[in-house]
């Protein structure tokens, strides 16, 4: 099956900055494709290039079969695009709010009132279809942008952090909703600055300054980690920290709550010469349990610093 979204060598700059760095990405149908990646590693920048807002310096960017940049007429009709900054109309009601993006989209009534309707009971918004957008929570509000970007059933949708700032509850059902739209043969590209929605996602791209460093799904990119991952519970972790950043065959230790999950090259040293280091230096009792490395730890990994919202 070909690919729906694709890029070869896809870069932008601004001035000295490369956003996009030779990007080459391949998106296929049906699937939610997560982009992470820490601040300015060019996730936006990316959306916005296959959405054709952006042209590109160089590289190519295909969508549906059509060139980004040169075939935007051909495109439009057939993504959704929810920017950060959704463009709501908090003095119009959802319903009002609806019909507005339908007029842009040229949707008639015939078309309109029944997706419509589908969409509000989707979301469990229906409730709410008479209230103003400003009244709304946060998590209703980006269930109301994302109802906007689909009320013209586009092929793709091109979501740019849209659970950013969104209470936990709120993010849970946003992606039961993504499942749904799935369901139904929608392509999803969704950027996040939270690493456990990236496991949630079929395949995952990691970026960082303006690269693509490593894309698969959330399991083989687990599995693909050389190094041993272990979670560390000792007394004074911040010591333990500290200590442990030195020693050889330790290539990253971060905090995970209050405890610190640390990767070693299981040829340079052991569980056991870093437990009795830490037991020698007062840190004791020292626990060091094998785990199975989350997405923030196989991030820290390979970049080597935790992803936060990107630009």
């Amino acid at each position: 099956m070909p690919p729906i979204i694709t890029t070869q060598s896809l870069t932008r700059r601004f001035d000295s900055l490369t956003a996009v760095d030779a990007l080459d990405l391949e998106i296929y149908r049906g699937e939610i494709f997560g982009l992470v990646g820490p601040d300015g590693a060019g996730k936006t920048t990316t959306l916005r290039l296959l959405c054709g807002l952006l042209e590109p310096t160089s590289g190519t960017a295909q969508v549906v079969g059509h060139d980004a940049s040169r075939q935007t007429e051909q495109i439009k009709d057939r993504i959704g695009y929810m920017a950060q900054r959704f463009g709501l109309y908090g003095y119009l009601t959802v319903e009002e709010n609806m019909r507005f993006y339908a007029d842009l989209y040229g949707l008639d009534s015939d078309q309109l009132e029944p997706q419509m309707d589908s969409l509000l009971e989707m979301t469990r918004m229906a409730p709410f279809r008479d209230r103003q957008a400003g009244k709304l929570s946060g998590g209703m509000k980006q269930k109301l942008a994302l109802m906007c970007a689909l009320l013209h059933r586009p092929e793709i949708l091109l979501l740019d952090e849209p659970t950013n700032g969104v209470d936990p509850v709120s993010r849970r059902d946003f992606w039961q909703l993504l499942y749904q739209v799935v369901r139904d043969g929608m392509t999803v590209l969704i950027t996040t600055a939270y690493l456990d929605e990236a496991e949630r996602s079929s395949r995952v791209g990691l970026m960082d300054q303006g690269r693509l460093i490593r894309c698969d799904t959330p399991d083989a990119l687990q599995d693909q980690l050389e190094e041993d991952c272990y979670e560390i519970q000792c007394q004074d972790p911040r010591r333990a920290r500290a200590l442990l950043a030195d020693s050889p065959g330790v290539s990253s230790v971060e905090f995970s709550g209050y405890a610190l999950h640390l990767f070693l090259a299981p040829s340079r040293t052991t569980p056991e010469t870093l437990q009795a280091l830490l037991e020698q230096a007062g840190c004791a009792p020292a626990r060091l349990t094998p785990i199975r490395p989350s997405m923030e730890d196989v991030f820290v990994a390979l970049v080597g610093q935790p992803s936060r919202e990107a630009a």
